[in-house]
């Protein structure tokens, strides 16, 4: 199977590279900044000009950079909007028959997220006709790639939508709240910092299971959306706990509730998911291997 696979640079791109090339499969990996190792082209440049068409098309590249970047600079990750577009465009061109794109937890309604009972977020919670304004620039950047989804169908090229909850693993960068923690325990800092109270949730699902998802659905030709998550909430102090206690010590938690948040739950209803695949990597495994590291 030749397959293009976009943000091959990336933290799900390279998990992504690697199971494809254990798979036999050959891959072709582009991102927005070339590296010349490995990523020998511009993405943005790549959907412009090309015409090659491939068997398989994987769109995992975007700007993002964790909450910070998310909050911090809105007109950069917009620049999402005309990296799916033009991605859009390429697929049409070059009748490429199927494809994935990457969307978000964040393009769900950020009203359905709100402190109080958690709501586990179920894929027809966005209405394409009347949707609920999603988080930040990235959010609604995701959610407008979902609805050109819709047009690239209309042309020919089958889409399946993937909208990952949390990923972690042991190579994320520090950017992320999971590696931001490991190395925090592995410091053995105290006290611990915690952005925000500590209440809020999120649902944690490791890059293994991500990429196996991923993969299980493109083999087993699944349409979509479907969500990517585990369906369990964690609160940021719970993960603090769970980390700390992992490395050995039980610090004092220190909150800073002045920084950057996001969303109280984001948590998802892996139904759909568990149709054709089932996470093997409980976060306690995951925290275990990220020490370890």
């Amino acid at each position: 199977m030749r397959v293009l696979l976009t943000g091959g640079a990336g933290f799900v791109g390279r998990h992504l590279h690697q199971a494809m090339y254990e798979r036999g499969w050959m891959v072709s990996a582009i991102d927005l900044t070339p590296t010349p190792a490995v990523i020998r082209r511009d993405a943005l440049d790549h959907f412009r000009t090309s015409d090659v068409r491939f068997d398989l098309a994987i769109h995992c590249a975007a700007i993002v950079g964790g909450r910070a970047s998310i909050d911090g600079s809105p007109l950069g990750v917009a620049t999402n909007l005309a990296l799916d577009a033009w991605y859009m465009r390429w697929l049409a061109r070059s009748k490429t028959p199927r494809a994935v794109y990457f969307s978000s937890s964040a393009a769900y309604p950020v009203v359905l997220q709100q402190p109080g009972p958690i709501r586990r977020l179920v894929e027809t919670d966005i209405d394409y006709e009347q949707p609920g304004r999603p988080d930040a620039t990235y959010g609604l950047a995701k959610l407008t790639g979902e609805q050109l989804c819709q047009y690239v169908e209309a042309a020919g090229t089958r889409m399946t939508v993937f909208r990952p909850f949390s990923g972690y693993g042991s190579d994320q960068d520090d950017s992320y709240p999971f590696p931001a923690f490991i190395r925090r325990a592995k410091e053995r800092q105290a006290p611990f910092e915690i952005w925000g109270d500590g209440s809020s949730t999120r649902d944690w699902i490791h890059i293994d299971d991500l990429v196996g998802a991923t993969l299980a659905a493109v083999e087993q030709e699944v349409a979509g959306p479907v969500n990517l998550g585990t369906g369990k909430a964690t609160s940021f102090d719970e993960l603090a706990q769970l980390v700390t206690a992992a490395a050995g010590y039980r610090p004092e938690l220190d909150h800073i509730k002045t920084a950057p948040q996001g969303v109280h739950h984001r948590v998802s209803d892996p139904s759909r998911m568990l149709d054709f695949y089932t996470p093997t990597v409980t976060l306690e495994e995951g925290i275990k291997r990220a020490l370890a590291n």
